[in-house]
């Protein structure tokens, strides 16, 4: 199961369980990986940044990717992004002995210039080897790297191991309108964009050609149901849908509490067992959690088959 540019559909971006006391939950573990799996994913995305990857320690890391890969059955992509290349090598190799798909590299912060940002691909790509699939995460918004189409570009045609786009540009639908009219052109390879952003542009991404979703919008099944009708060419009912959960979206989507709304949405939905997070981490306030129950009430007003677990 190695990633190639066909990868399509929902890869959901899971998060990484902990108990109160900030230890990894290795039971939620495993019934988050089949929350993800009944939603229908494609496939599984770990230790990214919302898995809170830098709070672990490497062997955990490896223990997280061994449980998951182990269980879900479909293709798993482990995100290796690291200060150093040591690092990146380690896990990335030893995450593709353990059964991984392929791994998601993430450019550091540090990064300015179009050709800083080529080079720093280029010399990822050759400490962790030319033989593992990778994904690229453009995620301006958080990372400060931006990224134009022609370094897109120029990275995936360097690289025969690129072979799929994590995009999360904002604005960003003329980006990939760009990138895939390069492919109808032939001045681009095929390559596989899944979107992020918690799916805040996931309708309209869909229209301009995405592939499908890499996000983690705490209602997994919505994602994937959307991207099937999209891809079905029902546009009404693919927006009707989103519309009803863009209020939850856009308050889980909001910086320094995005992640606690969404553990503590897969909590009440069963999923996990316990919403914390490791420290360094943040938490929802009493008013915020009552905020996020008023949303799910009337998204279930609206939705009735997004059942919670009481």
């Amino acid at each position: 199961m190695r990633l190639d540019h066909t990868a399509a559909g929902v890869y959901a971006i899971a998060a990484t369980p902990f108990t109160a006391d900030g230890r990894l939950d290795t039971a939620s573990i495993d019934s988050l990986t089949d929350y993800y799996l009944g939603a229908g994913v494609t496939g599984l995305t770990i230790l990214g940044i919302l898995g809170e990857a830098p709070k672990l320690e490497a062997e955990e890391s490896l223990a997280v990717t061994r449980q998951v890969v182990k269980r879900a059955g479909v293709p798993v992509i482990v995100g290796v992004s690291a200060p150093g290349f040591a690092a990146m090598r380690w896990l990335a190799r030893n995450a593709m002995d353990l059964g991984a798909a392929g791994v998601m590299i993430a450019p550091p912060p540090a990064l300015r210039t179009d050709d800083q940002i080529v080079t720093y691909y280029a010399q990822a790509i050759e400490a962790i080897g030319d033989d593992i699939p990778v994904c690229v995460q453009d995620y301006p918004l958080t990372l400060t790297v931006v990224m134009t189409p022609g370094v897109i570009r120029r990275i995936f045609e360097n690289h025969a191991s690129c072979v799929m786009l994590k995009h999360e540009d904002w604005p960003g639908l003329e980006k990939i309108s760009r990138l895939r009219a390069w492919q109808a052109e032939g001045a681009l390879k095929p390559i596989s964009i899944l979107c992020g952003n918690g799916g805040l542009f996931l309708d309209f991404e869909m229209e301009r050609g995405v592939d499908g979703a890499m996000t983690g919008y705490a209602f997994t099944d919505m994602l994937v149901e959307l991207v099937d009708l999209a891809k079905a060419g029902d546009r009404e009912a693919a927006h009707d849908l989103f519309d009803a959960h863009l209020p939850l979206m856009r308050y889980e989507h909001q910086q320094g509490v995005g992640l606690a709304v969404r553990k503590y949405v897969l909590m009440r939905r069963g999923a996990i067992a316990c919403d914390a997070q490791r420290n360094p981490g943040s938490s929802l306030t009493a008013a915020a959690r009552a905020e996020v129950d008023y949303l799910l009430e009337r998204l279930a007003r609206r939705d009735p088959r997004r059942a919670l677990a009481e």
